[in-house]
């Protein structure tokens, strides 16, 4: 949301509003390590000791004499943990909480061979080894003596340790004088570093890596710039309105992953840090002797904690990244349908009244959202006793219609002496502290307000007892949250954030945690909504700001855009960085939230969105309303026929979130996730799959009439999914395209399923028949899956109460049978037709048979020979039973 109480940030991009944000050469620690000193570490191999934690020695730099103690930590699942701290610290350091969902397992380690300047290590099976040198020091780690990842390959890891505070470090500093290391200004803000300086960094040499993406969330391309000569890609959660297209700065979340790939290996490398954080990739140039990329990774405070993620496959380096910091949650069904939202001054009434012009136009929708107007003056937790005054019968409203709530939740809670909330944080304890101790009070939309810290366990307790029924007057059961202005926003602070020298839950400053705030509330809210449901119903947190780790509390969206085609072209490698690093639930605000679309950009829009995960349109008080109904009756037909398709095609979402929750492999790919081989599709990104079946290719261009697209796999078919035409991969081709044309093809070799019919909400689709689309391949296969539960509990977990099935269809027979152990859970949903596409001739009968029948029984279908697709029709087919379909 954007604040509009004051000068918006900006307005547009480039505008006036960059000068609230720092750039790099504004940063006192990353000057200092970028025109500091060489630092040449020396290993001291003799101070090699192997346990079960690894491996652990020490580094000497000479020239300061500063000892560091390194822990080289070979995992489980092919990770190697590289932490390094300060040998005998005056004062520990932070290192990020509650990130990993547990301690990684680590592997013994041997002494493989020991020379005068160099150590080799190996576990395991011995596939791979580590190789410390002594002088300068850097680590190689190995697969079959060929050096994957280099450590310190270029000498630039930075450790500043920790000092006692000289008296003049309270002395008045003005911004152009040289750097004091205790002080340090950025326009009218002072930070006072009570530990002084301790930045750390290191960089990381990726061997025979061209290609590296990942470290969300920046408008930039998917495969990520090289920064030479250009701003570092800066991680430090900011509000950041309007931002700007093609920039390094960080914005709303932020997530310290890498993912590089090439031809025969998948590679991660995760920075566990929470601090203000750089990174500088370098693509090496055509004079060197082998292709590398090197990435440089600096950070305020804490800790050097990286951990190296060795795939090699793209299936199993997602797999090592949500073992470490967990799966994508399995989100309650109706979150994947359509999300109304607007920032408005709309009353009860006028809400009510939304929701019944969605069933009057036959548009299904499942989620109504209220912005920060329905608070009484801004007071979260509450409710605007003029607009709702009866709260409450408006979700049993909704409810009726198996309709959900979702109102926002910011961090900022008014000082107001007669507001019960502020009265309990005041009195416990839970309010974030200036440096010198006192409250800190900073300004949001509450005005004067105060600051939770989140991360504080008894201030998540207290705040997640907001969420119960008893004390969230006016809430009910069918209530679900969105956590806004999380970076954290203060309008008062500096680069409209907390201070850096802060003071939160242990001791610790804002500066070595600041990424995680907005991490650690929606924690909070997740754990509210778990409580208030005794456990047994899936929450729904949807939050702008975010951590490695947050996938596993439910949703994100790319924040405050603007309605331009810049904004929607950009939203897709946006959403596509975002999976890339673990953040499947992810989507745009549909149409830009600030100024009006055109009619065009707003079709568009639809039509990209309904192939993005989290599917929301939103829109501020300051635009004219945009209700699909509110249109000439061909547009409001093609928003209509856009949230159908979406609606029609739920059972696959919902099995690829599945998969995420259970695999890690996210739910947009893309391309080169399933074309690994394919070099020259590596850096596409305005068209994407979504999962292993689907390509999408959205318009995102105006006054488009001639839309081009890749097709990946030379062996490869791929199907129009509304013309069932046939393409041969390993081609560009060019389609015409009409204001209706959404571009999206089906793989040869797949299988689709989608409900036959829409209904109002997703609840109308826990009963409804189910059609299978299977593309076949050059050899007439193909596989797909289908996965159902109740779509809101966690029954599906405790229980076993689910339903998986597999389709496979190969020479000419349709097989569905149950995945692995089969759950309990009795759908009672049956297949009505099954569509196959590129069958090459008629058959001359089509016989089903039931589970161990030795005779099949005749069924009606048609063949289209144009089409080469054969549609069989009026089944009645079980998922909860095993039966086959013959071809004859």
């Amino acid at each position: 949301m954007v604040d509009v109480k004051q000068p918006i940030p900006g307005g547009v991009p480039g505008g006036d509003g960059k000068h609230k944000f720092m750039k790099s050469h504004q940063v006192a620690f990353y000057r200092r390590q970028m025109q500091g000193p060489k630092m040449q570490y020396q290993a001291l191999l003799d101070t090699l000791v192997l346990s079960e934690k690894g491996v652990h020695f020490e580094l000497l730099e000479p020239k300061i004499q500063s000892k560091l103690l390194v822990c080289v930590s070979p995992c489980k699942n092919d990770t190697v943990r590289i932490v390094i701290d300060e040998r005998i610290p005056i004062k520990a350091r932070y290192r990020a909480q509650d990130v990993l969902t547990q301690e990684p397992q680590c592997e013994k380690v041997r002494l493989e061979e020991q020379q005068a300047d160099s150590v080799t290590l190996s576990w395991a099976s011995g596939l791979y080894r580590c190789r410390v040198w002594r002088q300068p020091f850097r680590m190689e780690l190995l697969c079959e003596e060929q050096a994957v990842v280099t450590f310190n390959s270029q000498s630039k890891l930075w450790f500043e340790t920790m000092r006692e505070s000289p008296q003049e470090a309270k002395e008045e500093k003005s911004e152009m004088e040289e750097d004091n290391l205790w002080r340090e200004t950025f326009r009218n803000f002072v930070d006072i570093k009570a530990n002084g300086p301790t930045s750390i960094g290191a960089d990381l040499q990726l061997h025979g890596f061209q290609d590296v993406f990942g470290v969300p969330e920046h408008a930039d391309s998917l495969r990520l710039a090289d920064t030479r000569d250009d701003e570092p890609y800066r991680l430090y959660n900011l509000d950041v309105f309007a931002y700007e297209i093609n920039s390094h700065l960080g914005v709303y979340g932020s997530v310290p992953l890498v993912v590089a790939h090439k031809q025969d290996r998948t590679l991660g490398v995760f920075w566990l840090n929470a601090s203000d954080s750089f990174v500088h990739v370098n693509y090496s140039q055509e004079d060197d002797l082998l292709p590398h990329t090197d990435v440089h990774w600096m950070s305020e405070s804490g800790v050097i904690d990286c951990m190296v993620l060795l795939g090699p496959t793209p299936a199993q380096m997602y797999r090592q990244y949500a073992e470490l910091t967990g799966y994508q949650a399995l989100p309650p069904l109706f979150t994947l349908g359509y999300h109304h939202s607007r920032w408005d001054n709309d009353t009860q009434d006028d809400v009510a009244e939304v929701d019944a012009k969605f069933d009057h136009h036959r548009i299904p929708y499942d989620v109504m959202w209220l912005d920060i107007e329905h608070t009484n003056e801004k007071r979260f937790f509450t409710w605007n006793p003029k607009l709702f005054p009866d709260p409450a019968r408006l979700q049993r409203q909704l409810e009726e219609k198996n309709r959900k709530l979702v109102v926002i939740i910011d961090p900022p809670i008014m000082v107001d002496p007669d507001w019960s909330l502020y009265h309990e944080g005041l009195e416990e304890g839970h309010f974030v502290l200036d440096r010198e101790g006192q409250i800190f009070k900073g300004t949001c939309w509450s005005g004067d307000s105060y600051y939770p810290d989140f991360s504080s366990p008894h201030t998540r307790a207290w705040y997640a007892k907001c969420f119960s029924l008893d004390r969230y007057k006016g809430s009910t059961p069918s209530l679900h949250a969105w956590t806004d202005m999380n970076e954290p926003t203060v309008f008062s602070g500096p680069e409209l954030t907390l201070p850096k020298d802060a003071l939160q839950y242990g001791g610790w400053e804002h500066r070595d945690l600041h990424n995680l705030y907005g991490f650690y509330q929606q924690m909070a809210a997740v754990d509210g909504l778990l409580t208030r449901s005794g456990g047994t119903e899936r929450p729904f947190v949807l939050s702008r700001a975010f951590f490695a780790g947050t996938q596993r509390l439910g949703a994100v969206w790319s924040g405050d855009n603007l309605a331009t085609w810049e904004y929607l072209k950009i939203s897709i490698p946006m959403c596509l960085s975002m999976c890339v690093t673990g953040l499947s639930f992810c989507g745009a605000d549909i149409g830009g939230f600030i100024p009006e679309p055109s009619t065009e950009l707003l079709l568009r829009w639809y039509q990209a969105s309904y192939l993005q995960p989290f599917f929301r349109g939103h829109s501020s008080m300051n635009t004219v309303r945009r209700e699909p109904w509110l249109f000439e009756k061909e547009v409001t037909d093609i928003i209509r026929s856009v949230i159908e398709e979406r609606y029609r095609l739920l059972p696959y979402w919902y099995t690829l979130f599945y998969r995420a929750h259970t695999d890690g492999l996210p739910v947009l790919r893309p391309l080169w996730i399933e074309f690994p081989q394919e070099k020259s599709i590596f850096s596409v990104d305005h068209q994407y799959m979504l999962g292993d079946a689907l390509m999408a290719c959205p318009v995102t261009e105006s006054g488009v009439a001639e839309l081009e697209v890749i097709f990946p796999g030379a062996e490869q078919l791929w199907y129009d999914i509304k013309s069932a035409e046939v393409h041969q991969g390993g081609a560009t081709l060019s389609f015409p395209v009409t204001l209706e044309t959404i571009p999206v093809f089906q793989r040869g070799g797949t299988a689709v399923c989608r409900a036959t019919a829409v209904g109002t909400c997703t609840a109308d689709l826990q009963k409804m028949p189910l059609a299978i689309t299977l593309a076949l391949d050059a050899q007439g296969a193909a596989n797909g899956e289908v996965y159902l539960d109740d779509g809101r509990t966690f029954s599906y977990r405790d229980k076993r109460e689910f339903c998986l099935r597999s389709f496979r269809m190969l020479a000419g027979r349709l097989r569905c049978r149950r995945v692995g152990e089969e759950g309990s859970y009795k759908c009672g949903i049956a297949v009505r037709s099954v569509h196959i596409l590129g069958v090459r001739g008629e058959p001359s009968a089509v016989q089903v048979y039931a589970a161990g029948a030795a005779e099949g029984v005749s069924v009606e279908y048609q063949y289209e020979p144009e089409r080469r697709s054969l549609s069989i029709g009026d089944l009645e087919l079980s998922l909860d039973d095993d039966w086959d379909i013959q071809i004859c």
